[in-house]
This record gives C-alpha cells, structure tokens and sequence, in this order.
C-alpha cells in the first residue's frame, strides 16, 4: 500500500514538473496579512527561470509601543495548475529589529527568523495583475526573554498578495 502510495505521488510531481510555464521576469505590488502585527508588506518577485524565483518582502510596524521592521527573502518553485493557476512553495529566511517605548522601559534588539511558504497565485491574461493567497510560517531564531515584541518562537502568517508583473 505503501509503495502504490509514493508512486501516485511521484506521477503526480512528475506530471506538474513537466508542465512548462513562463513565470513573470518582475512583479510589485503588496502583501497583506497579519504577519505577526506588521501588516502589509511591500513584495517584490523576481524570476530566475521558467519556474524558479526569488520573492523579497519588506514589513514594518509603528505604533506607540512597538517600532519594528522586518525583510525576508525566499527562493520559490512554482508549478502550473491550469488557466493561469499555479501553485508555490519556497523556503527563506529574514531579519529584523524592533524598539520597544512601552512605559519606562525602552528596549531594542535584532531577530533572525527561518521560513517556508506555500501558497496558490492567479495571473490575470487580460491585464498584468497577479493576485495570490498564501501561507508562511516563521520560527525566530534568537528570540531573548526581554524581547517584548516577540514572546514566541513561532509565528504563522497567512496573506492575500496583489502585484503588478512586469
């Protein structure tokens, strides 16, 4: 059972591998989700070749107890569904500093964070507009027990992305 398993899944990668696209050379645009309490970001791809690219995302955060502010960079596989449809799935890492002014305390530091990201993207025909949904989990690396902006190890982030491809 277990080799019948393994060999539809192996068929099934075969079968999206072998499916040639063209991925946009540039898209620009926003990445919108919770992230843990950055908010949007700005978002850049940049195609490496017909399937590969490498996607840099820039956050920050300014509010009156926390300024922070985080890039994170991720080398991504895309595979064609069908009409425009593709899915994704990379893997990355980022780094980041925050300040913290909350009261009398005012703390700062730098965090390193790990990452992965899987999600699904739709590229309009009759416009250059890319719309994608997606999910990134991040695992900080250095996180200190006086870091109040981060109070966990783990952070899962889930966007909604629009981008003009270029």
């Amino acid at each position: 059972m277990k080799k019948i398993i393994l060999s539809a899944f192996m068929l099934i990668g075969l079968a999206f591998s072998s499916q040639a696209q063209d991925i946009s050379k540039n898209a620009l645009g926003l990445r919108l989700g919770d992230n843990d309490g950055f908010g949007g970001e700005v978002s850049y791809q940049r195609g490496l070749s017909k399937n590969n690219r490498l996607e840099l995302d820039l956050g920050w955060r300014n509010s009156n107890e926390v300024d922070a502010m985080k890039l994170v960079g991720l080398y991504q596989w895309v595979w064609e569904i069908e009409n425009g449809f593709n899915w994704y799935a990379g893997v990355g890492g980022g780094i980041g500093s925050w300040s913290n002014s909350e009261g009398s305390t005012n703390d700062s530091g730098v965090f390193l964070l790990a990452t992965g990201d899987i999600g699904i993207e739709y590229n309009f025909q009759e416009a250059p507009i890319q719309l994608s949904l997606d999910f990134r989990p991040e695992f900080y690396l250095n996180n200190s027990g006086s870091n109040k902006f981060r109070d966990e190890n783990f952070g899962p982030d889930i966007a909604l992305g629009i981008r003009y491809r270029f």
